[in-house]
């Protein structure tokens, strides 16, 4: 594993832990953003997604206390807060709902937590749709256990990070987040079931080829309704699909030839909402094996496809997003190019030959904000490894963590 991204905020947190607290943390806990690189609007439809963990991560560190006392510190934020163990009742502020979710959901599972006293920070641009929330839930979920002498499986975590996020957020998001912030591995995507959780680690087999994050500088707001309404517009067409086609639970279970023989149960908008996810999961399948194999031309093929259907058939892209896509797309050098994340702005993916790097960033640096009035941010960046926490002294053994 790679040391230069692990715990990479813990000096500055320490120092404010210091400061605020007095005396230093004993735990510390971090866990990465995501993109995805292709299955949007699949995991909820108990289809296939094919994130990676990346090298921008939410860092906790806290020391836990002999009350049921919670005190943090949110560093980047400028926000300070506390809560009880045993206050249930969902907090007026938002931030403060990701890790108390979190708490609330352990201990409705039986667990028994301690308080601590707490400061985190990151550097997972908020509302761009590189998961920061999943992060924040999972390394709590670290801090919480490790606090306790709780242990929990990877998938365990995922899935209380998740739970955490629907019930006390509420946000009705899908598994895909919090598993691949989870069990993200270095040099490899994650190949994830929805439905049964089952996952494949995919090595990324594209030498000299970077991932570079497109932000268009539009934030949204996942919690909004157009989100819902993509996932109502799915649930209906299922609802309407089942009179006729037996057995089916979720768009997953749906083949493209039966959509073909029943459009006349779905309205138009459910019609393309339906395509879209149908067609999605079998791109996403075979982007797996395309990235298995080192197939550039087939991924970048399956990207643009993705793209143009988030667009035209769930439509969930934005003029800003489809300008910086198509600036990629225009670039010598890039292999492929999309948007990921929920959509209504954020972010787009491009996967673009590491010497073309410069030129794809001098593109959307001058272009994008001549189209848009709005200016770009670019962030070249790799799959890494997933969460995990540690004693403090284990952390800074590492030189490259002493402060």
């Amino acid at each position: 594993m790679t040391e230069e991204y692990r715990f990479k905020h813990i000096g500055a947190l320490i120092r404010a832990f210091e400061m605020r607290y007095g005396g230093k943390p004993t735990i510390a806990s971090r866990a990465p953003g995501r993109i995805n690189l292709i299955g949007e609007h699949t995991d909820y439809n108990d289809g296939w997604v094919l994130p990676a963990a990346i090298n921008y991560e939410i860092n906790v560190v806290c020391r836990p206390r002999n009350d049921s006392l919670v005190r943090l510190v949110a560093l980047d934020m400028g926000k300070e807060s506390d809560f009880y163990l045993e206050n249930h009742n969902r907090t007026d502020f938002l931030w403060l709902r990701y890790p108390q979710g979190v708490a609330v959901e352990l201990q409705n599972r039986g667990y028994k937590l301690r308080g601590m006293e707490a400061v985190y920070m990151g550097d997972i641009p908020v509302g761009s749709g590189l998961s920061s929330s999943a992060a924040v839930e999972v390394a709590f979920v670290h801090a919480f256990c490790r606090a306790a002498d709780i242990e929990l499986s990877g998938e365990e975590v995922a899935l209380i990070a998740q739970r955490a996020e629907n019930d006390f957020v509420g946000v009705p998001c899908g598994v895909m987040d919090q598993f691949v912030s989870s069990l993200g591995r270095q040099d490899h995507a994650l190949l994830l079931d929805s439905r049964s959780l089952e996952y494949q680690h995919i090595p990324i087999n594209l030498p000299n080829v970077s991932l570079v994050i497109l932000d268009t500088g539009v934030s949204r707001e996942l919690a909004g309704s157009k989100y819902r309404k993509r996932r109502q517009d799915c649930e209906e067409a299922v609802t309407r699909l089942s009179t006729r086609i037996s057995g089916i639970k979720a768009l997953r279970d749906v083949t493209l030839e039966q959509l073909e023989e029943n459009l006349d149960l779905l309205t138009s908008t459910q019609r393309k909402r339906a395509r879209h996810v149908i067609e999605e999961n079998m791109r996403t399948l075979e982007a797996a094996e395309a990235l298995r194999n080192g197939d550039a031309a087939a991924i970048g093929r399956l990207m643009k496809e993705s793209h143009i259907s988030l667009r035209d058939l769930y439509e969930v892209s934005s003029f800003e997003l489809d300008t910086i896509v198509e600036i990629a797309w225009d670039t010598d050098g890039v292999i492929g190019a999309r948007m990921t994340g929920a959509g209504f702005g954020g972010v787009a993916l491009a996967l673009v030959h590491q010497d073309a790097v410069p030129t794809l960033y001098e593109r959307v640096m001058q272009e994008y904000p001549a189209r848009t009035g709005k200016e770009p941010k670019v962030f070249v960046c790799r799959a890494v490894d997933g969460a995990e926490s540690a004693l403090m002294e284990e952390v800074q053994v590492h030189s490259i963590w002493n402060v």
